[in-house]
């Protein structure tokens, strides 16, 4: 059976977890922290969460997983067949991983950690977010999902990623750089789905045990 390796405080182990759940895919998961002992480093080269063990072997990087996931189990399909429409899924992926989750991932030692991030950091990371959110109003659809009218792989990214995207910039910046979205209501609809109900009270049981571990 194929094993989720990884811990659920991750955003990128919950969104392979939320296309699992919705695919209906059978599945066990593995508790694993990330880090670089040699044992780590031989089912994960980089030391990263999440990887899965499959019968031919690991894989790592969390969208390829879910290419994998899509290929290997057809079911329920969450990319459309049109090469076009599945190529606009996959551009609304990358959109929201590069150009928000990880740009306010500058953001997250301050905003989640107790850390401090500089006022340069803070700067150039608030002109970033600001631009690419009002390109990212231009690609989504909202109608009702992210993509248009099916629930597709980019909802699986848009439930763990945006809320982050838009908590850490509310924190720092005084104000969600997602606002003028209607990511609030989208989520919320979400939210109602019962992988991502399963999803959202898995990543707050760990958030727990992550508090306890860093004591």
């Amino acid at each position: 059976m194929l094993k989720l390796c990884g811990f659920a405080g991750s955003n990128y182990y919950n969104k392979v977890k939320f296309a699992l759940l919705e695919k209906e895919v059978p599945f066990e998961e593995e508790l694993v922290w990330a880090d670089k002992t040699p044992e780590m480093l031989a089912r994960s080269p980089l030391g990263k969460v999440p990887f899965i063990e499959t019968e031919h072997g690991s894989l790592c990087e969390s969208q390829v997983i879910m290419e994998y996931i899509e290929h290997a189990y057809p079911q329920k399909p969450l990319l459309p067949a049109d090469p076009f429409a599945a190529a606009k899924v996959r551009e609304l992926v990358t959109f929201m991983e590069l150009h928000l989750e990880l740009v306010a991932r500058e953001l997250y030692a301050e905003a989640f950690f107790g850390g401090k991030v500089s006022d340069e950091m803070k700067a150039r990371t608030q002109k970033l977010l600001t631009r690419n959110a009002k390109a990212f109003g231009k690609l989504a659809k909202f109608a009702p999902f992210i993509a248009g009218e099916e629930f597709t792989m980019a909802d699986c990214a848009a439930l763990v990623h945006l809320p982050l995207v838009g908590i850490a910039s509310k924190k720092i910046f005084g104000e969600d750089v997602l606002a003028g979205l209607p990511v609030r209501d989208y989520t919320k609809m979400l939210g109602e789905r019962p992988a991502a109900q399963k999803v959202n009270a898995d990543r707050k049981a760990n958030e727990v045990l992550m508090m306890q571990r860093a004591k």
